[in-house]
C-alpha cells in the first residue's frame, strides 16, 4: 500500500479533518450492514461533533487539545464502524449487534473526547489537556445529555458508562452494561481508540510534540511517591518515545488481547481479509524501534496536519523548550 496522506484514514480515501467525509464512510457502511437505521439522529450527532470542535456549538470554546483533535475523533469512529461491520459479516443472525447498538456506538465515539473542550466561562484551565485525568467523566455527562437532545435518552447512561472503556478511570471490569452485547459495542469502542491513533501516519511525531505537552498540563508527567517526593516520568517529548515500548507491551496489548477480547479482529471481514490497522500499528512500533536503536529523533520527518490547537497555542515551542522538565532531570 502507498504511503498516505496525513490527513486521510488507515485506507488513504477518507479525509479525516472533513466530518462529511467520515459520515458518508460510515452511512456507506451501515446501509450494507443494516437493513436500516437511524441515518437522521447519526447525521445530526455528525453535525454537532463538527461544531462541538470547531467552537460552534452553545457554551463551549473550540478544541484546543494538541493531541486528541478532531481528526482522531473521526479517526477513531470511522475504525469503530468497520469493526461493527465486520462483526456483523461474521457472526450468525442471533448474535449480530444491530443497528441501535450501532448507531449509540458512532455517537458515543463521536463524544468520547469532549470532556477535554473547556466552557466558555471557564477561567481557570489554560488548556482543556488540563481536564485529561477527568476528561472521560466530562464526556459521560455530555454524552447523557446529548442523548436526550436528539430524542435517545433511553440509550443515554449506556453511552455515559460504555464511553469509559476509551480510558482509565474506571476499570472495564467495573464498567457496567445492560448486557453482554453493550459490552461487546465497549470492547469495539476501546480498540477503535487505540488502533486508529497508533496506526495514524504521523503517530510518533504526535506523541512527542502534541501528546507529551497534554501529559505536562493533564499532570500526567510527574507522580509523587508515598514520602511526597516528585517522580518525573516523561522528562521530554523525547523521553515519552523512549518508554512507548513498555508502554505497548505491558498495557495496549493487554488492552487489547485481554480486556477487548481481540475485537480488533473484525476488521479482517470488514476489509476482506486484510489488517490495515493492525499492520499499521504495527509499522509504527517498527519505525519507533528503529529509531530508538539509532538514537536519532530526527528520523522523525512527518508533518502532522495544524488543528486549532497547534494554531492558537500561545508560545508551544517556548513551551516545550523552556518546561521545567527539559530544563532538568529531578526525582
Amino acid at each position: 500500500m502507498k504511503d498516505r496522506r496525513s490527513d486521510y484514514d488507515i485506507t488513504d480515501d477518507v479525509h479525516l479533518n472533513d466530518a462529511d467525509s467520515v459520515l458518508g464512510a460510515v452511512c456507506t457502511i451501515f446501509r450494507s450492514a443494516f437493513k436500516q437505521f437511524n441515518e437522521t439522529a447519526l447525521t445530526q450527532a455528525f453535525e454537532d461533533c463538527e461544531r462541538l470542535f470547531e467552537g460552534d456549538y452553545l457554551t463551549y470554546l473550540p478544541c484546543d487539545t494538541l493531541y486528541h483533535d478532531k481528526q482522531h475523533t473521526l479517526d477513531m469512529t470511522l475504525a469503530l464502524a468497520r469493526l461493527i461491520n465486520g462483526h456483523e459479516r461474521s457472526v450468525a443472525k442471533g448474535k449480530r449487534l444491530g443497528a441501535e447498538r450501532a448507531v449509540t456506538a458512532i455517537i458515543t465515539a463521536l463524544y468520547h473526547d469532549s470532556g477535554y473542550i473547556r466552557h466558555k466561562h471557564d477561567h481557570h484551565h489554560f488548556n482543556g489537556a488540563e481536564y485529561t485525568p477527568i476528561h472521560v467523566s466530562r464526556s459521560a455527562d455530555f454524552l447523557k445529555r446529548y442523548l436526550y437532545k436528539i430524542n435517545l435518552g433511553e440509550h443515554a447512561q449506556i453511552a455515559a458508562n460504555m464511553v469509559h472503556y476509551t480510558g482509565y478511570e474506571i476499570a472495564p471490569q467495573n464498567i457496567r452494561l445492560p448486557d453482554n452485547k453493550w459490552h461487546l459495542v465497549g470492547h469495539m469502542l476501546g480498540t477503535a481508540d487505540l488502533i486508529a491513533q497508533m496506526s495514524d501516519r504521523c503517530y510518533l511525531e504526535k506523541c512527542r510534540d502534541r501528546l507529551y505537552p497534554e501529559f505536562v498540563l493533564g499532570g500526567l508527567s510527574v507522580t509523587t511517591d508515598e514520602q511526597g517526593n516528585e517522580i518525573v516520568l516523561y522528562e521530554s517529548g523525547e523521553d515519552l518515545l523512549r518508554r512507548t515500548p513498555a508502554f505497548y507491551a505491558s498495557e495496549v496489548e493487554n488492552r487489547l488481547n485481554k480486556l477487548f477480547n481481540k475485537v480488533y479482529e473484525y476488521e479482517i471481514a470488514h476489509f476482506d481479509g486484510e489488517r490495515h490497522y493492525v499492520n499499521g500499528l504495527g509499522k509504527n512500533q517498527a519505525r519507533l524501534k528503529r529509531i530508538l536503536k539509532a538514537d536519532n529523533f530526527s528520523m522523525l520527518r512527518r508533518k502532522p496536519p495544524e488543528n486549532y490547537g497547534t494554531r492558537n497555542f500561545p508560545g508551544l515551542e517556548a513551551f516545550l523548550n523552556q518546561h521545567p522538565l527539559k530544563k532538568e532531570k529531578r526525582g
